[in-house]
C-alpha cells in the first residue's frame, strides 16, 4: 500500500513538473508566502513495526522472534513558522492509534504455531522538524524535513502490576515515553482555496521500549525500538 501511494506520488509530481513547462498557469494563493505562520491539519496512516534486538537462549524452548507490522491512523494540527521562502520549523501535535506484533515461535514435543502478541499503543505526540522547501514552480514546490518526535503512551502498562491478557498469558509491556528521530519528504500543490500536500516520513525510536520482566515474552528481549512509516495528507490555509 505505502509503495503505491509513494508511485502516486512521484508521479503527481513530474505531472505537475510537466504540465508547467507546458503552459502557463495562473498562482493559486499568490500571497501564501507572505504569511509568517501558517495552520492546518493532518490525517494520515501509518504502517507500525519495531526494531527488535534479542536473545534465544534466555528461553529454552524458544526457536524463533519476529516483528510484525499493523496499521495505524495519526490525526494531527500542523503550524508552521517560516523564516523566508525556503525554511521553515513545523510543528505538528497530536494523537496517534498504533499496533505491534510479537511473534514467539516454541519447540517442545514439536513446532507448534506462533504465539502472537499484539502490542497496542495511543500516542499523545509533539512532533517538530525544520524544513526545506524548494522554489515554487506554478502551483507546485518539494520539501524535505528532519526532525524529533515525543510520544507519550496513553495505553502503556508500564507501572501496572504484571497481568495477563483474555488468553491468560502474561503481557508485553512497553514504556510510557518514545523518542524518535524523523525523517520525510512532500509534495506542496497550491490549490484555489487552501494547500495540499502529501507526505512520506519515516520515524526510527531513539529509546530502547521494552519493559524488562522476568517472563517468558520479555526475557528474550534485549532491546525493542519503534519503526513507523506514515502517508500523509496535508491541509493548510
Amino acid at each position: 500500500m505505502i509503495i503505491r501511494l509513494i508511485a502516486i506520488c512521484l508521479l503527481i509530481s513530474a505531472f505537475g513538473f510537466e504540465a508547467g513547462a507546458q503552459r502557463d498557469i495562473p498562482n493559486n494563493l499568490p500571497k501564501f508566502d507572505n504569511k509568517k505562520l501558517h495552520f492546518g491539519f493532518q490525517l494520515g496512516f501509518s504502517s507500525n513495526g519495531f526494531a527488535l534486538d534479542h536473545d534465544l537462549t534466555q528461553s529454552d524452548s524458544l526457536i524463533r522472534l519476529e516483528t510484525g507490522t499493523q496499521p495505524g491512523l495519526i490525526i494531527h494540527v500542523v503550524s508552521e513558522l517560516h523564516f523566508g521562502p525556503y525554511f521553515g520549523l513545523r510543528f505538528t501535535p497530536g494523537i496517534a492509534f498504533a499496533a505491534r506484533d510479537l511473534s514467539y515461535q516454541y519447540y517442545s514435543t514439536g513446532i507448534s504455531s506462533p504465539i502472537v502478541k499484539t502490542v497496542e499503543s495511543t500516542f499523545i505526540e509533539a512532533p517538530i522538524f525544520l524544513k526545506y522547501r524548494s522554489k515554487r514552480v506554478n502551483n507546485f514546490a518539494q520539501y524535505v524535513m528532519i526532525g524529533f518526535n515525543y510520544g507519550f503512551d496513553l495505553a502503556s502498562q508500564q507501572f501496572t502490576d504484571n497481568n495477563v491478557d483474555e488468553s491468560g498469558e502474561r503481557l508485553v509491556k512497553l514504556k510510557q515515553s518514545n523518542y524518535s528521530a524523523e525523517v520525510g519528504v512532500g509534495f506542496d500543490f497550491f490549490l484555489e482555496y487552501f494547500k495540499f500536500s502529501p507526505e512520506l516520513k519515516f520515524s526510527y525510536g531513539l529509546n530502547n521500549i521494552i519493559v524488562k520482566e522476568p517472563t517468558q515474552f520479555a526475557l528474550p528481549i534485549n532491546g525493542l525500538r519503534s519503526r513507523i512509516f506514515v502517508v500523509a495528507l496535508n491541509f493548510e490555509g
